[in-house]
């Protein structure tokens, strides 16, 4: 009996031994078998097609007028007259602010005292000249006939020379007088500020009373700004690298944050010659230049100082090849894997390595799709707008091309790659 039991108790623990060991063998087998089964990445494509493409460079800036003056005075004082305000419309040559002339007024009348007192002692010794000049010509008589010495002659051409000499020291005299009181004219005349152009006070800073600096010893005081707001432009920085794209006379397109729902024209006018840096010294510095955008029509309600958005269309080509943008990515060619463990040693190695780096550069590609499979195709690609990208060479008209999705097309396609097209748009699958 007990033999029994344990060749029964033995044959149990088999087969249950056995059935384990089957489900682990399907597991195995299945994961052998089925694993290497990946299933195909889903894509979107789309034809290459011609197209007229528009390249574009954005920036953002503010609107300023085209003509616009900031006053300051040239000379101190205390505001005695201010008869405009600001947004008020003046014309070239109206009164825009006068300054108290008491002070301006006592150094004319005091160079101009200078100046009388000049020229009355000029007049005094010409009187004098005209006698000494007699007196020498008188001399020179006695002297050739014998009545005169040689040292009353001498006496004679000294008292002429010494006069002579005055004369000429009273006319600078004379002459800087003048140059005083003329500038003391011109300091009165200042003291009185008119407006240098037609337009419209934009921007007071003083009020009647205000005493101000004048510009002779420091910057001066800011009065105002006299602008023409019939002839707006848009001042924006664009980057060092998208300048370069960007010529006087291209037209442009300008989004007005206080105008949501209007489109302002513009041509472009000047483009900087001198980079404005932000951040210098540091990981992060902008180098950026400024352009500025003459508005075609601005109209009265545009402002100096508005936030605008400006799109610059730097080039247009018409009738080219073209594929989304996001069709074009990069892919760097493989290393052969001696390269990469540089089996050569010293110099050697160290070529081999920069001959390789330099043969896996980056390049564009392209994926197209045939029997099912990702097809990997260098291109050369040229302008782009917001869309689409110019294909110079490397596809023909009429291939489809994978459009999506990014995640695809930069990860997970490869030349060879098993894909399933699916474009929702047309709601087909086309294997």
């Amino acid at each position: 009996m007990p033999n029994n039991k344990s060749k029964k108790s033995m044959s149990k623990k088999k087969k249950y031994f056995l059935v384990i060991g089957g489900i682990v063998l399907l597991l195995i087998l299945r994961t052998a078998f089925c694993g290497k089964k990946n299933p195909p990445v889903i894509v979107q494509t789309e034809k290459v097609t011609k197209r007229t493409i528009t390249q574009i460079v954005t920036a953002t800036g503010k609107i300023n007028p085209v003509n616009q003056v900031v006053i300051t005075p040239e000379v101190t004082g205390e505001i005695v007259s201010l008869p405009v305000k600001e947004g008020d419309a003046v014309q070239k040559g109206q009164l825009l602010i006068k300054i108290k002339p008491d002070t301006y007024l006592a150094q004319r009348e005091r160079a101009k005292a200078n100046l009388d007192s000049a020229r009355a002692n000029l007049k005094m010794r010409k009187v004098e000249l005209t006698y000494i000049q007699a007196e020498y010509d008188r001399a020179q008589n006695l002297l050739k006939n014998g009545v005169a010495n040689q040292q009353q002659m001498e006496k004679a051409q000294s008292d002429l020379s010494s006069t002579q000499a005055q004369i000429e020291a009273l006319n600078a005299a004379v002459s800087q007088a003048e140059a005083a009181l003329k500038e003391a004219d011109e300091s009165l005349y200042k003291t009185t500020i008119y407006s240098p152009m037609d337009g419209t006070v934009s921007q007071l800073n003083v009020e009647l009373g205000e005493r101000i600096l004048g510009s002779g010893f420091s910057q001066g005081t800011n009065l105002m700004t006299v602008a023409d707001l019939n002839q707006m432009e848009a001042v924006i920085e664009v980057d060092e690298n998208d300048v370069v794209l960007v010529s006087v006379g291209d037209k442009a397109k300008i989004q007005i944050d206080a105008f949501k729902d209007k489109t302002f024209t513009g041509t472009v006018s000047q483009i900087g010659n001198s980079a404005k840096s932000v951040g210098e010294g540091t990981q992060e510095v902008v180098v950026n230049f400024e352009i500025k955008i003459a508005l075609d029509k601005a109209g009265e309600a545009v402002r100096p100082g508005m936030s605008c958005n400006a799109d610059i269309e730097t080039e247009t080509r018409t009738n080219v090849l073209s594929v989304p943008i996001m069709s074009v990515t990069a892919r760097s060619p493989e290393e052969k894997k001696k390269e990469e463990t540089g089996e050569a040693g010293g110099d050697t190695q160290v070529l081999a390595v920069q001959k390789a780096k330099a043969r896996n550069k980056p390049q564009e590609v392209v994926f197209t799709v045939k029997d099912q499979k990702a097809l990997m195709k260098p291109v050369k690609t040229g302008i782009s707008d917001d869309t689409y990208i110019e294909v110079s060479s490397g596809l023909n008209e009429g291939e489809e091309v994978v459009s999506g999705s990014y995640k695809a097309i930069s990860k997970e396609l490869d030349d060879g790659t098993k894909v399933q097209v699916k474009n929702e748009e047309k709601g087909t699958k086309k294997q």
